[in-house]
């Protein structure tokens, strides 16, 4: 498997991913009815750095950007998505080791996950074991499609 900044020819192959996980609307805090357009702006056009994982084809994708401006612009938030197909062979465990060697070479110091879903338990747990700590529990800040109000965590390393 290969990470590599995403160009715009990946953009359909990124949307395929994308679309289903936004679709759905369990994980991320993203209209389930966004269009294409808009979701290409906030995955790929305005970020300072989209990746791509590949292999055989596209496995993952991941975003990163600057969290906050001012005082608070060395810390940075990621967002990632793993292909369906590509579930379980430690794709978005690759990326996210990637994403905190990045945002070290563009120069920041820490990286926050803003709204991890409780109900989210892989991402929660793969996050921990990478080093990431609960910083913020945000009660009932999602409204999961099936499960109803979950909680959200605020995830936190330093770099």
């Amino acid at each position: 498997m290969i990470i590599r900044p995403a160009v715009a020819s990946d953009w359909p192959g990124i949307w395929a991913m994308l679309e289903p996980v936004f679709r759905a609307g369990e994980t991320y805090a993203v209209d389930r009815d966004i269009s294409e357009g808009a979701a290409r702006a906030m995955w790929l056009d305005g970020p300072a750095a989209t990746f791509v994982a590949e292999e055989a084809g596209l496995l993952g994708t991941y975003y990163m950007k600057t969290n906050h401006g001012g005082g608070a612009s060395h810390v940075c938030n990621c967002g990632y998505v793993t292909d369906t197909a590509a579930r379980g062979r430690g794709v978005a465990r690759a990326m996210c080791l990637h994403s905190q060697e990045r945002a070290r070479a563009m120069g920041y110091r820490a990286m926050q996950f803003n709204l991890v879903l409780a109900s989210n338990t892989g991402a929660v747990r793969l996050w921990e074991t990478l080093g990431f700590g609960i910083v913020g529990t945000l009660p009932e800040a999602f409204d999961h499609p099936a499960l109803g109000p979950v909680d959200a965590y605020v995830m936190w390393k330093a770099l």
